[in-house]
């Protein structure tokens, strides 16, 4: 049996088919460019790429072309959909309604459309998605993943907003987070690595890429983290702003006559990277090779990247007090040593203390990694997250009916001789780039 995990942004699909009984992955991909021109599919089988153009105006035909590629006799894993068992959908917001991830009724698609406000770029395409597979898979459990599930552990001096009360009491205005499903499997891995039951490890857990979020875990259940309402708060990410002064809108409002939708669009499209380095960079990666050029306005976006996350990590130490680990995961978090030595660089007085020669070694996405030093009080990880995996193991227990709230279940990668097999081929072929790579993968 396998199971299927869709992910459906506004204009892409993307998605996974995993082996449960083989406990592998068969094959993932992504629709670009849905409901637009130019519509193409990437399917990725091991190694193997396969390119395919086809119009896709809707999610549903992004969807029917995902199984047009799977069922392919060529290129395919599965002979028909139906060895499909149970679909998975990444939901992003779900409000205060739920703390943890359901089967999809009626009732769950009705509180996804009532609180779409609060993410209305994710949850309307969401929502799309659910119902264009619902379609194409009419007979299996389709079950809800929700990013902000994780957090609703938070209390409430960590979710509340100092404003007048009857904004939170009608229009649910409060502090929801994101990335939930990211720091989950990453907090479970890390209790692993730290040999460590969850509900014993503090930890503080940057997840870095084009969208970035950093959240605090005490005892093993979230307690605080920088997105808020929306994933425009916090850290400096891609194109959005992170953390401004909330006059700085009505501001420039005021100044250039611009309404509340350009600036709105603004502070998430034009902001952040892309804003700092006057509209060049949007990319990590193309940052840091323009400040290797000498570009002075990369080189500021990078110390305001790590001055920003080094200040959440002495605030999250502050709220936690002891700290078992700081992890760092995502695409920046696995792969820039330059912005994981800068954020953590003198913080050696509160017990974090890296390691540069590991630091620089630590450039995978196969291998989870320690770099702090040999003194440091606290443990510095490198954890590739693997949200499908999240995703696949809750819609298998749900369909089964043996899901229940995290802390109450237990995953397949909580076992300290789990092994992912994909990234074990891969980190093979890392390893015979970097040898030395293999003195600091992390113990279990």
């Amino acid at each position: 049996m396998v199971i299927l995990t869709l992910n459906c942004g506004s204009s892409s699909a993307k998605y996974q088919v995993y082996d449960w009984d083989n406990k592998e992955v068969l094959c993932s991909g992504v629709v670009e460019r849905v409901t637009e021109n130019g519509s193409v599919i990437t399917h990725k089988v091991g190694a193997e790429k396969h390119v395919v153009e086809s119009p896709c105006p809707t999610h549903k035909e992004a969807i029917e072309l995902i199984m047009k590629e799977i069922t392919d006799p060529n290129v395919g894993v599965i002979q028909d959909m139906s060895a499909v068992g149970a679909v998975g959908h990444r939901v992003v917001q779900g409000g205060d309604k739920f703390t943890k991830s359901v089967v999809i009724t009626p009732e769950v698609l009705k509180i996804f459309r009532e609180v779409q406000d609060l993410a209305p770029l994710h949850n309307p395409a969401n929502i799309t998605g659910i119902e264009a597979a619902q379609k194409v898979f009419p007979s299996v459990p389709h079950c809800a993943i929700i990013d902000t599930a994780w957090h609703q552990t938070m209390p409430p001096s960590s979710y509340m907003y100092a404003i007048p009360h009857e904004w939170y009491e009608k229009y649910h205005a409060r502090r929801y987070g994101f990335h939930g499903t990211s720091f989950l499997y990453t907090a479970k891995r890390a209790a692993v690595l730290l040999g460590k039951k969850p509900a014993d490890t503090n930890l503080i857990i940057c997840h870095l890429g084009n969208g970035s979020s950093m959240c605090a875990v005490k005892n093993g259940v979230s307690y605080d983290t920088t997105m808020g309402l929306t994933p425009l708060e916090g850290l400096i990410m891609g194109t959005r702003s992170g953390d401004l002064d909330p006059e700085l809108p009505f501001y420039i409002m005021r100044k250039a006559g611009t309404s509340a939708d350009d600036v709105d669009k603004a502070l998430s499209k034009k902001s952040g990277l892309l804003g700092i380095t006057d509209g060049k960079y949007s990319d990590f990666r193309d940052i840091e090779e323009a400040a290797s050029n000498g570009d002075e306005l990369a080189m500021l976006a990078i110390d305001m990247v790590a001055y920003r996350i080094k200040k959440d990590i002495g605030a999250y130490k502050a709220a936690l007090g002891k700290v078992d680990a700081i992890v760092f995961t995502a695409g920046i978090g696995e792969h820039s040593p330059t912005v994981r030595g800068r954020c953590i660089a003198g913080l050696e007085d509160i017990g974090i203390k890296i390691d540069e020669r590991k630091n620089k070694l630590a450039f995978s996405s196969n291998a989870e990694t320690c770099i702090s030093a040999d003194d440091s009080k606290t443990k510095i990880f490198v954890i590739p997250t693997d949200e499908e995996l999240v995703m696949t193991e809750d819609a298998y227990a749900l369909m089964k009916g043996t899901y229940d709230v995290h802390t109450n279940f237990t995953y397949t990668f909580q076992d300290a001789a789990y092994v992912n097999k994909a990234r074990e081929k891969g980190l093979k072929s890392d390893l015979e780039k970097t040898p030395q790579m293999k003195e600091i993968l992390a113990k279990k």
